[in-house]
């Protein structure tokens, strides 16, 4: 069943004159003015939106190094805007409303020290402020798939509370988010709470407000963002519920598609209109948790999706708007399986892998029968399940598989025809290796998220690189090239997507308006710079990020 949400927007369509230095673009600008402040004076950085009366879009842009913003004709339309700011340390002197007529206009923005610093903080912020050695805070980072660390270092639990916190929390889906925790149907992972959680439970009580009604500790900020930092447009589309988790999003025949990694459905969005569409999808498992991970087309334009805990992969026909379904087998559906990626070059040989993260095992669906083959490399790694666990599973031009180990720190290949399997070696240490893709050269690009690196392993060589980021603690989850070469990722904890040239090294941060809780990316090569796209998993809207150089 589908349904639909008409949600009003901005009436223009065009794209932005891309290409254009930031002052030229002004030229063409329907709303200008300059960022300041009395400490500052002119403010380079800062993220300037505007959110017009009525509509599910704002479109924010960034002051440059005179402290000037502009936005371009084509992205506001006539009509009432709330304008508001993002820079730590920072906020709107007073409440600032336009009502904006067909020409251009003009409209200085001022800013005052902020009160509470605290409440702008990234996670990454957070990392960067309390005690602690680096290992210590990146055990945070798996908090943030759920949750903001403001809401640890605010509690006042001490250690004995924190253990029992955990132990709850290891008892919900990763699907979960505090507006709609999803409980486990196994609870293998809450079992043992004193051996598992204590050590973290010690430290977290250290920086939260157990001991004091303060912090121990200053509140440090990023620095902002400078020069093609700042050369860039955002859109973001607020989607019609804040319980909608837009987990992987793609652009397909100009609509953006997402899984709703909460709710049984798949998602549309035509970003011309601001028409979001839903389609809802068959509950397998009533009881278990609901939600859908990963999404790609087929040859043929369809769309496979992992239904995870509904234990089965799903096809879906963007013409006909139908579903057909692949669940495992009565037999092979335990309570913990859990059917997250689906990969496919199916044209090769009718068969589409996709992995359980419940058993750790991997699975061959054959298309043409419906049956699973199940298979279980992890059993040749050392440890088994105790010291591995398969993240992503990405296909080569020949449908051989290569898998990203999360728990340690391995890339592995398992040939498609024999199930022969081989391991490379990541050299930074507890990379946690994530999402990630293979280009045409056979060059595979993974993100390691708490190596806080890309990787990249060339396939033919065998040769294994990675090129750090330039933010510490970014936590990068997938990561994507676009035409021109350049690497995007981003994560949990900076709301900053990067772009990096692997050549020289060299990298853009584009900060985003608000807590953007970044998974799965997308990089739109039709455009004439390429356009990247992410959903806020917990912010319940669709990102496009637009370069302007």
């Amino acid at each position: 069943m589908r349904k639909q949400f008409l949600l009003s927007g901005v009436a223009a369509t065009a794209l932005i004159a891309l290409g254009l230095p930031q002052g030229d673009a002004a030229h063409a600008a329907v709303l200008t003015g300059v960022v300041s402040s009395p400490e500052e004076g002119p403010m380079e950085g800062v993220i300037v939106s505007a959110h017009k009366d009525g509509s599910n879009i704002t479109v924010s842009v960034i002051s440059d190094d005179k402290g000037h913003y502009a936005f371009p004709a084509d992205k506001l339309s006539a009509g009432k805007y709330a304008i508001s700011i993002r820079a730590a340390g920072y906020e709107l002197d007073s409440a600032k409303t336009l009502d904006l007529a067909d020409a251009a206009a003009t409209s200085d923005v001022k800013l005052k020290k902020t009160r509470n610093l605290a409440k702008q903080l990234t996670n990454a912020e957070w990392m960067m402020s309390i005690p602690g050695t680096d290992d210590q805070k990146r055990d945070m980072i798996n908090c943030v798939s759920c949750h903001t660390l403001e809401r640890i270092v605010r509690s006042s639990y001490d250690s004995d509370g924190f253990v029992a916190i955990q132990t709850r929390m290891s008892s919900y889906a990763q699907v979960s988010q505090p507006i709609k925790p999803q409980p486990r149907k196994e609870f293998s992972r809450s079992e043992n709470p004193e051996k598992r959680f204590r050590k973290m439970a010690d430290y977290l009580s250290t920086i939260n407000l157990s001991q004091s009604d303060t912090w121990s500790y200053d509140l440090k900020t990023m620095p902002r963002v400078k020069g093609r930092g700042t050369h860039v447009v955002i859109t973001e589309y607020d989607l019609p519920r804040k319980t909608i988790e837009p987990h992987d999003v793609i652009v397909h025949d100009g609509s953006v598609y997402y899984t709703n990694f909460a709710e049984q459905f798949l998602g549309k969005l035509d970003p011309k209109t601001g028409v979001a569409s839903e389609y809802e999808m068959q509950v397998f498992k009533p009881g278990w948790p609901t939600g859908n991970l990963d999404i790609n087309p087929d040859k043929d334009g369809k769309l496979w999706i992992g239904m995870m805990y509904q234990a089965a992969v799903a096809k879906f026909d963007p013409k006909t708007e139908k579903f057909t379904y692949y669940p495992v087998s009565k037999e092979r559906n335990r309570d913990d399986t859990q059917l997250n990626m689906v990969t496919l070059h199916q044209d090769l040989d009718g068969k589409i892998w996709t992995n359980d993260a419940g058993s750790q095992g991997i699975l061959r669906l054959d298309v043409n029968s419906g049956k699973y083959e199940d298979l279980n490399p992890i059993a040749q790694l050392p440890g088994g399940r105790d010291q591995h666990s398969f993240y992503d599973i990405v296909p080569d031009e020949r449908n051989n598989l290569y898998l990203t180990d999360f728990q340690s720190n391995y890339i592995m290949r398992v040939d498609a025809k024999d199930f022969s399997t081989k391991t490379y070696q990541v050299a930074t240490p507890n990379a946690r290796n994530r999402r990630g893709h293979m280009d045409a050269q056979g060059r595979f690009f993974f993100a390691e998220f708490r190596g806080n690196n890309i990787g990249m392993l060339d396939t033919a060589t065998e040769k294994m690189t990675e090129f750090p980021l330039p933010t510490k603690f970014t936590s990068p989850y997938d990561v994507i090239w676009d035409k021109n070469g350049d690497l995007w990722t981003g994560g949990m904890t900076t709301d900053r997507v990067v772009r990096l040239d692997p050549k020289s090294g060299q990298a853009v941060e584009y900060p985003l308006p608000r807590d953007t809780n970044m998974r799965r990316m997308f990089v739109d090569n039709s455009t004439a710079i390429p356009t990247f796209w992410v959903g806020s998993n917990h912010g319940a809207s669709i990102v496009k990020v637009e370069p302007l150089d």
